[in-house]
């Protein structure tokens, strides 16, 4: 009968002797908790093993550049030029009924290192300006407007070239300063 009155005393054993069992606190609640970490990282891992699968499949192991076709224009060197830039400011008035002033600043392009289209554009320099000066003195201020410029480019090139340089030829003629003011 002792032993019964011990039993019933609850001293915290159950009848087999044993304690029982603790339901919820941090041992329960630690296992289920590892449980869903482990399941999360096990969905990471599996979602970028998939995404790694598919990005394979759709480049197949080859380079993700895509090829952009390039234009003839773009691919061609173009010819590298020196420049005489010596030339004085050329100032003359346009050929209208209404005069503008015209201001020009050029420089003319040559082959690279063609020492003897220097030494001829530097010995031609005053007939160069003269040129220049009769060139815009004839014409209007309508023919010199922006949209003209590379016609009148290579009509300058090309007047130089047959009438005043004999020994070298210059490539290019480019603006450095225009002006064209109307009275």
């Amino acid at each position: 009968m002792a032993d019964d009155a011990a039993a019933d005393l609850g001293d915290g054993l159950d009848a087999g002797g044993e304690a029982p069992a603790k339901k919820g606190g941090l041992k329960g609640a630690f296992p289920a908790l590892l449980k869903w970490i482990l399941i999360a990282l096990a969905a990471v891992i599996f979602i970028i093993t998939v995404v790694f699968i598919a990005v394979r499949l759709m480049t197949r192991g080859g380079s993700s550049n895509t090829a952009i076709p390039i234009s003839e224009e773009y691919t061609t060197q173009r010819e590298e030029l020196e420049w005489y830039t010596s030339l004085d400011q050329v100032r003359t008035q346009t050929s209208d009924p209404i005069s503008s002033s015209v201001s020009i600043q050029i420089a003319l392009g040559y082959k690279k290192d063609d020492k003897q289209a220097s030494s001829e554009i530097t010995a031609r320099r005053i007939e160069i300006i003269d040129y220049l000066r009769r060139y815009f003195s004839a014409k209007t201020a309508e023919q010199l407007r922006p949209e003209h410029e590379d016609e009148i480019k290579i009509e300058i090139r090309d007047g130089i070239n047959d009438n005043i340089l004999s020994n070298s030829k210059i490539r290019s003629v480019m603006f450095t300063a225009k002006d064209v003011v109307s009275q």
